[in-house]
């Protein structure tokens, strides 16, 4: 339980360390629409449903959708994109303004934004229609207007944080956004920026960037590795093999193939699959995205293959292989091709595969979910990652806060998006706390009470053994927490409860017992102590309200001079008659030995009744 408090203040650190931070953006912003409707009839004319619109929603996408989430992880975000003068591009300006990103889009008369409309009846995506075409190039005076517009927002941004260099984040989807020019600049401009993410479906187009990190889809590395000429596979363990001819033919694709090595037989779960049965016909379907630049793209005449201009990426061959294996194989390889410090190979619903600098391959897990569901999670990992990675975040961290944050925001169907809010939440953290986790330390508990009363929060605090956790003793705890805005639980260790109770007692390991507590939403924050009285925690605390059980005025509570002499209140609760750990014990030992339980006496630990006591 230690180990995992010390986790999630470590994480929780990280993400604090972010705030503010500036992240410039730049790329292909889109406009991600969503179309919800109804269906229960097929149309006279085709076997079609009828579809009626019941809502519609507008998101950021793409790039816009990167910054989104920087800006909701708690970065300072501006987006450099071209954007067209047109009703979509006003609909993306209006989602860039909601979330708090520093708009600096460029508008690009007579090219559209680009969109992506999805039809859906209830959850499941019938169609997706896109507009914006990847050879509505921009124009000479759009390229010098983007590229001013770097210049400018690099330089606020660096004003704005008082001289300190942005991070960059590339989000290049093929869509026309970063022709040559501006590639060119941010290539001879690396130097402004502290920090460099890459996102793009072609990384050949990238080189000499030098990126922090590089985070390519399992098709996008593959692509990469075939254009760079790794035709061989590696001399032990397994690999992702590679076939490419020495030259690309003139009038059609080379040849990329996954996952099956000449001669090679179906894995067993090694890494390598069997070359493809041409007489199999319950092949699945195609595998991996070619980007928009491809041109037109077509499985080939074998149903084996997707094809696109320059590479054709094998379906059937990779079946069987364990993609974040061979991703694995190749980290070494993708991190000399791109000039990358770090390469995160994203494998959709299985999570990604993450290596540095040090050559030791990280591997991280995600939940399957329907795809309408992560629609965006690559931007949110995107962002995570970058804003941990410029907060000089170990690579092992920066690599789980990325894949949580993409993997909470994958519960609905919809552009995701991962709030500061929601990251503090899956690491135990309260909404709207200060960023703190529930079980907390004693050295902690000063700093944690100043920022809670800075806040305004007046504190209650208690404490006890809480042996076996029953119903009185939650009923009593959220008594508790209603005489006050912070609960602080104070639970004795073991030897304390020892010394107390007896050589038989606890019957729950302290790990244990805090662990429940902070498990009940009642609870602000749980800290174990190790003497026999909570003295020094009150000292240290300085509770608004202290909170005792007992039938007993508060005058006879020990602690009350001290609280009193702090400026607290003491406040006791009747216990509920037969309520107790002592008497649950005493059935289960009396259970056991086949004889009725006797009464028992009140424990210090036993649970309070709703009648209140106040001094």
């Amino acid at each position: 339980m230690a180990g995992a408090a010390a986790e999630q203040r470590r994480l929780a650190t990280v993400v604090e360390s972010w705030l503010g931070r500036p992240v410039l953006i730049v790329g292909d912003a889109m406009l991600d629409e969503w179309r919800f409707a109804d269906s229960d009839r097929l149309c006279r004319e085709a076997p079609a449903p009828v579809l009626t619109l019941r809502r519609r929603i507008s998101a950021a996408g793409g790039a816009a959708n990167t910054a989104v989430n920087v800006a909701a992880l708690g970065g300072r975000a501006v987006l450099v994109a071209p954007v067209g003068a047109d009703v979509a591009g006003d609909e993306l300006h209006d989602c860039l303004d909601r979330a708090g990103v520093w708009d600096r889009t460029v508008n690009q008369p007579g090219r559209p934004t680009p969109v992506k409309r999805r039809m859906l009846a209830g959850n499941q995506i019938l169609l997706r229609e896109d507009s914006g075409d990847p050879d509505d190039a921009l124009d000479p005076d759009g390229v010098t207007r983007l590229l001013t517009a770097l210049g400018c927002a690099t330089e606020e941004l660096r004003a704005a944080a008082g001289g300190e260099a942005p991070t960059l984040v590339v989000c290049d989807y093929g869509l026309g956004a970063l022709p040559a020019p501006v590639r060119a600049w941010l290539v001879e401009q690396r130097e402004r920026y502290a920090t460099v993410a890459l996102d793009a479906h072609d990384l050949a187009d990238w080189r000499g960037l030098a990126p922090t990190v590089v985070t390519p889809s399992f098709a996008e590395a593959t692509r990469l590795l075939a254009r760079a000429g790794g035709a061989t596979r590696p001399t032990a363990g397994p690999g992702l093999h590679l076939e490419h001819p020495g030259s690309d033919p003139a009038d059609g694709p080379s040849e990329l193939t996954v996952g099956a090595a000449p001669g090679g037989a179906r894995s067993d779960g090694a890494g390598v699959a069997a070359t493809p049965d041409p007489t199999r016909t319950d092949r699945p379907g195609p595998v991996g995205e070619p980007t928009p630049s491809e041109g037109q793209v077509a499985l080939t005449g074998d149903g084996l293959s997707v094809t696109g201009t320059g590479v054709t990426v094998n379906t059937e061959a990779g079946e069987g292989v364990d993609r974040a294996v061979l991703a694995e194989a190749r980290l070494p390889e993708l991190r000399a091709h791109t000039g990358a410090d770090v390469v995160a190979v994203t494998l959709d619903t299985e999570g990604a595969v993450v290596g540095g600098a040090d050559g030791e391959p990280r591997r991280s897990h995600s939940t399957p979910v329907p795809a309408s569901h992560a629609v965006g999670a690559g931007d949110a990992y995107l962002a995570a990652m970058t804003l941990a990675l410029a907060a000089d975040a170990p690579l092992p961290t920066a690599a789980q806060l990325a894949q949580l944050a993409a993997t909470i925001t994958v519960s609905d169907t919809g552009t995701c998006v991962c709030r500061r809010e929601d990251l503090l939440t899956a690491l135990d953290l309260a909404p709207g706390s200060t960023g703190h986790p529930v079980l907390v330390g004693t050295d902690e508990l000063d700093a944690i009470v100043a920022e809670h009363r800075d806040a305004g929060r007046s504190v209650v605090f208690t404490n006890g053994c809480f042996d076996v956790l029953h119903r009185g003793h939650v009923r009593y705890l959220e008594q508790a927490r209603a005489l006050g805005d912070l609960l602080i639980v104070a639970v004795n260790s073991d030897g304390s409860v020892r010394r107390l109770k007896g050589p038989d007692r606890p019957v729950n390991p302290v790990e244990d017992r805090g662990a429940l507590l902070a498990a009940l939403s009642c609870v602000d924050h749980v800290v174990v102590f190790e003497e026999d009285s909570p003295a020094a925690l009150i000292e240290a605390v300085r509770p608004d309200v202290y909170v005792k059980g007992g039938d007993y005025p508060p005058e006879l509570v020990p602690e009350a001079p001290l609280v009193r002499r702090l400026g607290g209140q003491v406040r006791t609760l009747g216990y509920v008659p037969d309520r107790s750990t002592s008497a649950i014990i005493e059935r289960i030992r009396s259970h056991g030995q086949g004889r009725e339980p006797h009464a028992s006496a009140h424990g210090e630990d036993q649970p309070l009744s709703t009648r209140t006591r106040a001094s």
